[in-house]
């Protein structure tokens, strides 16, 4: 986690280190100044962030079945926002403190101690659904909007504490904060705004979308209870989002006059928390644990802890003791991605790989829309060596989706194992591309033309491909200079 935080850390001291500027200067909640940052320049500050977090961060969690779930809740409710067609990316991050974070252009990440703490999926929901508020409601922009006002003193100040971060993330935290003593009470107060804003439009998010309103302040309210116990261990997210009596009593006015009604949590929500469960620690300690519960009967889900058990067991390459797991929770007639999933990875590391790979199959039919199961049969071609059966796969699935990075790994994957050098460089510059990273695009495609085993179609779209990239860097050479 230093990494992500130091990062965070740093744009929110950027933000925070601005000149007080009267309420009355400042955009109305609920509209965008045209003078604010551009949607097309949030989206690309937030592409850049992202691309660091997954290079660098060892805290991303490059999980199918976990992104997969919650970029499934976290569109649920996105749908339902000021601004559905804003386009989210919902990913997790391996740490057990609690927290949620909303970047610039729609990345939103969230710990996994968050979804472990969560006591029902309305309560997750509902911290999602202040943090999409965020983004639609574009509160990052408008701080950065309202940083263009600083003083030059503070700029200077600004300046040398982001350039002071790439080297020593001390000097920069000492720079940036001696530029901000000046304005940190009226940052505060207006960061108070943002959250009441975001608390109102997520609440009403959270009942269009079908869940529980009353799971926002219940969540809010426990960890409330648990700063009063720990006040020398402050939980993550109540650093970033200030808890205040009155934005609590807020959201319990709202609940108000509201009919009760009992929201059932999905099988997805407690497999995801048995998931992240099995993958923490030693395997023999989960085994044991999760065996405990099932045999003293002390479960939510049955076929939660069983596919739990079952991650265990595949993590401690018993494959006979995960079948058993596979098989019993199967038997209880509850139908489920996850486990159709890992029920094919189990056959395939048992070398039942036509079995395992026809599991996969029969899945993508019946959940078209997962994409864990799609990124899962192509490693399971991989694993199994089909690598032409991987590249049709990839190539076909890049048809209808030719920005999705992993394909693009996939294929590149699939072409080293077939010793096609040209192609597989090819593949990685798209992967470069679509990372942001235009430098190392135009070095895969080069490599790639002195590969020397392209066929004169392939050796000509990979020059093709080669100017029009030069062309844009030499573009973002441009502007980064002005």
């Amino acid at each position: 986690m230093p990494r992500i935080r130091r990062l965070l850390a740093l744009v929110l001291a950027a933000v925070m280190a601005v000149s007080p500027v009267a309420a009355q200067n400042l955009p109305e909640l609920g509209e965008v100044s045209s003078e604010a940052l551009s949607i097309a320049t949030e989206k690309r500050i937030g592409q850049q962030i992202m691309q660091q977090i997954r290079q660098r961060e060892a805290a991303y969690l490059d999980d199918y079945d976990v992104e997969a779930y919650l970029n499934h809740l976290g569109g649920r409710l996105a749908g339902f926002s000021h601004d559905p067609g804003f386009g989210f990316e919902f990913f997790a991050i391996n740490d057990p403190s609690i927290n949620a974070f909303a970047m610039p252009g729609g990345y939103i990440g969230v710990h996994t101690g968050l979804i472990l703490s969560a006591q029902s999926e309305s309560e997750l929901a509902g911290v999602l659904a202040h943090e999409v508020s965020h983004v639609t409601q574009r509160h990052i922009a408008r701080q950065l909007f309202q940083s263009k006002r600083i003083s030059i003193a503070s700029m200077v100040a600004m300046g040398l504490g982001l350039l002071a971060a790439s080297s020593n993330p001390q000097a920069a935290s000492a720079a940036i904060a001696a530029s901000q003593a000046g304005a940190i009470s009226a940052q505060l107060a207006y960061s108070r705004d943002f959250e009441r804003e975001s608390d109102r439009l997520g609440f009403e998010m959270l009942g269009k979308a079908g869940f529980d309103e009353r799971g926002m302040a219940a969540f809010f309210e426990r960890l409330q209870q648990s700063v009063r116990l720990y006040e020398n261990n402050a939980i993550a997210y109540l650093r970033t989002h200030p808890l205040t009596g009155e934005r609590l009593a807020d959201m319990q006015n709202r609940e108000q006059g509201l009919a009760y009604r009992q929201v059932p949590d999905s099988l997805e929500f407690h497999l995801v928390r048995a998931r992240l469960r099995a993958m923490q620690g030693r395997p023999v300690d989960v085994i044991r644990d999760l065996s405990a519960q099932l045999a003293e009967r002390k479960f939510t889900s049955e076929v939660a802890t069983r596919y739990g058990l079952a991650t265990a067991h595949a993590r401690a390459r018993d494959w006979p003791a995960a079948q058993r797991e596979i098989d019993a929770a199967r038997a209880l007639k509850q139908s489920s991605a996850m486990l159709e999933r890992l029920a094919a990875d189990v056959r395939v590391a048992q070398g039942k790989t036509d079995e395992g790979l026809r599991i996969y199959r029969d899945a993508m039919v019946r959940y078209p829309l997962n994409r864990a199961m799609l990124y899962g049969y192509g490693a399971a071609l991989l694993e199994s060596r089909r690598f032409n059966d991987a590249l049709r796969f990839a190539e076909g699935q890049l048809r209808v989706a030719a920005d999705d990075v992993r394909l693009h790994r996939l294929r590149a994957a699939a072409h080293a194992g077939l010793g096609q050098n040209a192609m597989q460089h090819r593949a990685l510059a798209e992967v470069f591309a679509l990372q942001g990273q235009t430098a190392g695009a135009i070095e895969q495609l080069e490599l790639a033309t002195k590969a020397g085993d392209g066929n004169f179609y392939e050796m000509s779209a990979i020059d093709a491909r080669l100017r029009e990239l030069k062309l844009r860097r030499l573009e973002e050479i441009k502007q980064s200079r002005n």
